[in-house]
Parts: structure tokens; sequence; C-alpha cells
């Protein structure tokens, strides 16, 4: 279960500044989102040839060292920053942190799982990837926790530090697996190729199409919950100790979910139906929460004697099922595709594509809600998008230009690294 593991350790250091960031988010406002998320687009699509020109020069381990190294020693680099906040300004340094924190996320997660798929057949990594994303969600469950054990005793400075240590734990097992894997030679080359391949195979590609119009409705939707819930905390929860408990809440609700699906259901459905289901499912879960906020906007649910709100069960649904089944699903798709595509077109969607969506989504509904438009319209707008979310998911998973699935006892040869998992 190393690569579990390694996954356990690269989201363990995420969830660890998350908080962080969060905090000083707070000091600028939600009002600020669509401002954020630009910025952050706009660093996705410098990035994006930076990323190719790696991907196409070095192989796939001096990849991993130098995108997990730089990010290591963004970290440290933060330190002395968050020692001096005082002198910078929360502000300021909150508006650089935000950026930085998403650009991480995007990247080095994209990286792990564009590995992921290099390393494991079709056939594996759907028995398998469910598996990793469970170790994922342990991290996400374990690094907010470090973080709110530590903070009041050591300050959110040494916090980077150990966010840096966690990823470089992740570094040395990810490495592990690259030597292991290095019999066949194939995976150690560099891939070559345009450093705008990304780019261009979103086009000539159809698979990358499907994906990247399901990331761009698909998110969209967990963006919509996401704006929907700000405001509801901003209007209804006073204090910033209720509104951080409530977001609290959430997340904890968010990685539990996740982790029931990952263990049960998504695992079978990519087991014994393929990914076609697991891929279509959570848009139509989608669509029943989004129907939900529609009639009810912003009333309650009684749940154990607690009044939960409608929209608070529609984010948790929409990431619960997002993180638990359709992240599992879709990287088991990136088996089926060239490695070029693999690392470069995955990166692309998994930055830019996501970001540039949530400029979309977050300007819309800070637009919607300035011309009046109640949440049960802007719901029903969404309601819109997954039904069509829905269509795309299948037609992604049944893209003509995905090599066939390696079936169990079809007389293929798999990986040879089932330890890996």
């Amino acid at each position: 279960m190393v690569s579990a593991l390694a996954f356990f350790f690269v989201l363990t250091s995420y969830y660890i500044i998350r908080p962080v960031r969060d905090q000083l988010g707070g000091a600028v406002g939600s009002a600020q989102l669509p401002l954020f998320y630009a910025a952050t687009f706009v660093a996705m699509l410098l990035l994006t040839p930076v990323f190719g020109a790696l991907v196409a020069r070095f192989p796939r381990r001096r990849l991993l060292v130098w995108n997990y190294s730089f990010f290591i020693a963004c970290l440290l680099a933060f330190i002395p920053a968050f020692l001096a906040q005082d002198r910078i300004g929360a502000h300021a340094l909150g508006v650089v942190f935000f950026i930085w924190v998403s650009v991480f996320n995007l990247f080095v997660v994209s990286l792990f799982w564009s590995f992921m798929a290099d390393v494991f057949d079709s056939r594996r990594a759907r028995e398998v990837f469910p598996l990793i994303a469970l170790g994922g969600m342990a991290g996400a469950i374990v690094g907010p926790s470090v973080t709110g054990l530590l903070v009041g005793w050591i300050g959110v400075a040494p916090l980077l530090l150990i966010s840096a240590a966690m990823l470089a734990a992740s570094l040395a097992l990810l490495l592990q697996i690259s030597v292991q894997r290095a019999e066949g030679g194939a995976g150690e080359q560099p891939i070559g190729g345009s450093l705008w391949a990304g780019v261009r195979e979103l086009w000539s590609r159809p698979f990358l199409r499907w994906m990247a119009i399901l990331m761009l409705l698909g998110d969209g939707v967990g963006t919509l919950a996401y704006a929907l819930v700000a405001d509801y905390a901003k209007a209804h929860l006073a204090s910033t100790a209720v509104r951080t408990a409530f977001y609290a809440h959430i997340d904890l609700a968010v990685n539990l979910l996740g982790a029931l699906l990952q263990l049960t259901l998504s695992r079978w459905l990519l087991m014994h139906r393929g990914a076609v289901w697991a891929m279509v499912l959570p848009q139509l879960v989608n669509l029943g929460l989004l129907v939900m906020v529609a009639l009810g906007g912003h009333a309650q649910l009684d749940v154990l004697g607690y009044g939960v709100p409608l929209l608070a069960l529609m984010m948790v649904g929409t990431r619960g099922f997002m993180y638990g089944m359709t992240k599992p699903a879709s990287d088991a798709l990136y088996t089926r595709v060239p490695r070029e595509t693999r690392y470069k077109g995955k990166n692309f969607v998994d930055t830019a594509v996501w970001r540039f969506g949530d400029v979309v989504i977050t300007t819309g509904v800070s637009g919607m809600v300035k011309l009046g438009i109640g949440v049960g319209s802007i719901a029903l707008i969404g309601v819109g998008a997954s039904s069509l979310a829905a269509w795309i998911a299948r037609k992604a998973a049944t893209s003509p230009d995905l090599a066939p699935e390696i079936k169990a006892g079809n007389g293929e040869q798999g990986t040879g690294n089932e330890n890996l998992a």
C-alpha cells in the first residue's frame, strides 16, 4: 500500500496549510473570491507551459523531484513571511498565500494521479485507485486535526515546516515506486513533444474534451455549492468561531462520506461495472441535491436533533461524491490514454480548466445575488448543469479514443506491481 501511504502524506501536507490559507482569506472577505480565482487562473495559464516543458524534457522520476522539491522549498520560504505577518499585513500575505496554496493543491495532486495512471494498468487502477484515494482521505482528516491540535502551542509558521516534512515523505515513497518500476525503462524516458501539448490535445482528443466539459459542469456544481454556503454563513453565522466550526463540520462530513464511498460503492462499481456508472452516478446525486435546494432554499433539515441547512447537505453531498467516486473513476480512465495525455493533457484540465470554471461560477453567482436572484432560482440553473453533466460523464467514460479496458482473466498481463497499491 505504498501508493496509498504516499497520497496520505500529500493530503496531510495540504490540509495542514489549508486552514492557514482560510484564516488569511477571512481577512479580505468572501466577496474577493472571483478576484482570487481569477488571479489563480492567470497563474495556471502562466505555469502550464512551464509544466509542459518539464514533462517534455525530464523523465518522470526527475519530474517528481523537481515539482515536489519546488513546493517544499516554497513552504520553507513562507515561514519567515508568517513570522513577519504583522509587518506584511494579512491582506497582502493572504492574497499571495491563497493563490499559492491553490496552485500547490492542483499541481501536486494532479501530478500524483498522472504518475499513478502511468504505474497501473486499467484493470489494476479500477481495483486500487479507490484504496489510494482512501489513503488521501485519511490525510484529509489527519491534516486539519494536526493543525487544530498544534497551532495554539507552536503558532502558524512551524506548521509550514511540518507540512513540508509530510510532502518530503510523500516524495520519498513516490521515488521508491519509480525505482521499482524502472526495470521496464519506458516510464523513465522523457515524454517529449511540445510544451503546449496539453492545450493542443484538449482540442484534438475527444476524451480530453469531454473531461474538460465535465470539469466545468461537475466542478461548477461544487463551486456553486461553495458560493451559496459562503453567503449563508455570512448571513446566518455571526461570529468567526461559529463559522469556523460550521466549516470544520462540513469538512469532516465530506471526508467521512468520501471514505465510506471509497471503501464500498466506488470500488465495487469500478471493479464490477466499470467507470461509466462511477462517472454518471455522482452527477445524478448532484441533480437530486440541487432539486432539494431549489425547492427548500435556506430551509433546515432535522438530523439527530440538529438543524442542518439544506445548503450544507448539498455541499457535503457534491464534494463527498466528487472525492469519493468521481475522482477515482476519472483518474482510472487516464490509464487508457497515451503518456503525454496523462501528464500534459490531464494537468491542463485539472488546473487551468478547473480554475477557469471557478472564475465563471463565482462571478456568475455574485452577479445573480446582486440582481436579487434567490437561492432556489440559482439552484435551478444548477439542475440544468447537472443534467448535462450526467450525459457528458457517460460520453467521457465511453469515448472512442480510450484504449480497451484490461479485463481480469483475459490473458493480458498486469503491471506486476500489485504491492504498490
